[in-house]
């Protein structure tokens, strides 16, 4: 594992942060839309992911239309309350506080603050930022790359003390993954997507964007899990949701 050292500290918190509730059509599935704030010993603050483009909590139907989103779900409940800036207030944390930004990969529930946190370099995979634009939503791709620091990365990768990187395609071309060593938690796997909920794999990832490569990526992630006796926070878990502790609880 490549070690690209862009943290001084180990991670001392993990919050879960909020960014709605969303109804999958196919099942149907209610699921939350999550992103995590990691402050590490150093003192230093990385966000992962960001939820909906703000257009949502504007107006989640008229977004939901020009995105052409209704085909795959329904908006339950994203407010201005379920905004990264508002998430991160709760924590104590302000925008201009993020020292790393990362992005799990560039669906549209992933993706809604590439334009924000300009100060933090932008972490990503490769594979992703090789994209012509970020894949947002099948029905189009409206937004094209921001100009900003982008730190990419091509394989597995240690970002600092107690923080790995497993890049994990198959729900999405860059899907990328992480493992945390909290001081009380102990290890924390970090699934995203990768695996969005445990009967995914049961299903042998049918709707994924290559199953084959997503079944192997979901087998090396729980054989990681296993081996280091990781608490998994799956990428969209219905019932594992209403259980993690959102901001501004926390897991240290």
């Amino acid at each position: 594992m490549m070690d690209i050292a862009l943290l001084k500290g180990r991670p001392a918190r993990l919050t879960v942060l909020n960014f709605g509730s969303f109804r999958v059509h196919a099942g149907p599935r209610d699921i939350g839309i999550c992103g995590f704030l990691i402050t590490t010993n150093a003192g230093e603050h990385v966000l992962i992911d960001s939820g909906f483009p703000a257009k949502y909590a504007d107006d989640p139907h008229r977004a939901t239309e020009e995105d052409n989103l209704g085909i795959f779900g329904a908006v339950l409940s994203i407010t201005t309350d379920n905004m990264p800036a508002a998430q991160l207030a709760l924590a104590g944390v302000s925008p201009k506080d993020i020292d790393l930004f990362i992005l799990t990969h560039t669906h549209i529930d992933h993706l809604g603050g590439l334009f924000d946190f300009v100060q933090a370099p932008l972490l990503i995979s490769a594979t992703e930022r090789a994209l012509p634009k970020p894949l947002y939503w099948s029905g189009g791709q409206p937004w094209d790359w921001p100009d900003r620091q982008y730190v990419t990365v091509v394989d597995d990768a240690r970002i600092g003390p107690g923080f790995e990187l497993f890049h994990v395609p198959g729900h999405a071309p860059g899907q990328i993954a992480f493992l945390l060593e909290l001081p009380q938690t102990g290890p924390v796997l970090l699934a995203s997507d990768a695996i969005s909920r445990p009967s995914e794999m049961d299903e042998a990832f049918d709707t994924a964007w290559r199953p084959e490569q997503a079944i192997a990526s979901a087998a090396r992630l729980m054989q990681i899990a296993q081996q280091r006796d990781a608490f998994v926070i799956y990428g969209h878990g219905p019932d594992q949701w209403p259980t993690l502790r959102k901001s501004p609880a926390f897991y240290d």
